[in-house]
């Protein structure tokens, strides 16, 4: 019987994957994203760490994220002027910004939508990301 892979397990394997090794700061920045799936933003994710790991920084928080990014562990949410919010939910789905609140929710997609948005593409193209944003307020 094998055991279930566990947070930690798949950050040291996509890590090495990278060609980057394995640190404390990384672990709890991720742990931090990964715990409240609230989209938070790279000063929200300081202000959660901070008080665990001695020491770190705010531009360590910042370096770590964009490590996580590169290393498929989180994806950036980006709504026009506001700061970069953070998602670790990996599968395809869209985002909604509540403009009342600031609050970012997840949205599950349909089976097949984003295949059928890339038919859509002209001739020749190929898109590598699609991204779907909602903006909006509780009715």
């Amino acid at each position: 019987m094998t055991s279930p892979v566990t947070p930690h397990d798949t950050l040291t394997r996509k890590l090495a994957d990278e060609g980057m090794r394995f640190t404390r700061q990384r672990e709890v920045v991720y742990e931090a994203v990964l715990n409240q799936r609230d989209h938070p933003t790279a000063d929200e994710v300081y202000a959660r760490v901070r008080s665990d790991v001695a020491g770190i920084s705010l531009a360590t928080v910042y370096n770590t994220l964009e490590t996580l990014v590169q290393c498929n562990l989180v994806k950036q949410v980006n709504f026009e002027r506001e700061s970069t919010r953070y998602c670790p939910n990996l599968k395809e789905h869209a985002h909604f910004y509540d403009t009342q609140t600031g609050r970012i929710y997840d949205v599950d997609l349909n089976n097949g939508l984003v295949e059928q948005l890339r038919e859509n593409l002209p001739e020749g193209f190929e898109a590598a990301q699609i991204e779907i944003n909602y903006r909006g307020r509780t009715a």
